[in-house]
């Protein structure tokens, strides 16, 4: 874990001397600057102290570099078609994944299929139809709706004009075949 280089970067970003932090955790200026060099690991009461004087939650110090935020800008997006459908590629985390989906006038997201997860759905455009099981349900703009992905699944565009569609996927696993 590199703790001290995140402290100390939050330490700078606040223009906060080491001399003032010193003052206001009562922690030495040379234990301090150990820290921020890593060459000692605080205790979880110490940089809890670190943390309440920085302003930041005490987990965010804890998280390793995978663990932070990650952004994806939209110049930066990876696209790719599948089955006449445009993805636009969001995000993608370990078992999260995050996609816009152009489906064309009666277009679909494939056949009935499923796979582990979560499935969240928001329709940015056009009508669509979503079925999974024995259930049916026609969806507009600002609909939304979710599913257990393990249960047979289809989304189908019923409209004159393209479909857009903001997609979510959790999965314990990593999801690779999914769109």
């Amino acid at each position: 874990m590199d703790i001290g280089t995140k402290v100390r970067s939050i330490r700078n970003r606040k223009k906060i001397t080491i001399a003032q932090m010193s003052e206001g955790t009562g922690l030495s200026k040379g234990f301090i600057s150990n820290v921020e060099n890593n060459n000692t690991s605080p205790s979880i009461n110490t940089l809890s102290t670190i943390a309440e004087f920085l302003g930041v939650p005490l987990p965010y110090l804890l998280l390793e570099k995978k663990q932070q935020m990650h952004v994806v800008r939209k110049d930066s997006r990876k696209n790719s078609l599948h089955n006449n459908l445009k993805v636009q590629h969001l995000t993608s985390r370990g078992g999260l994944r995050m996609m816009i989906v152009d489906v064309p006038s009666e277009g679909s997201i494939g056949e009935p299929h499923s796979h582990e997860g979560e499935e969240c759905h928001l329709v940015l455009e056009g009508k669509i139809l979503a079925e999974q099981g024995e259930e049916s349900f026609i969806l507009e703009v600002g609909d939304s709706f979710s599913w257990n992905a393990s249960v047979p699944h289809f989304v189908k565009n019923i409209g004159d004009q393209k479909a857009v569609i903001l997609i979510a996927i959790h999965s314990d696993t990593e999801l690779s075949d999914v769109l």
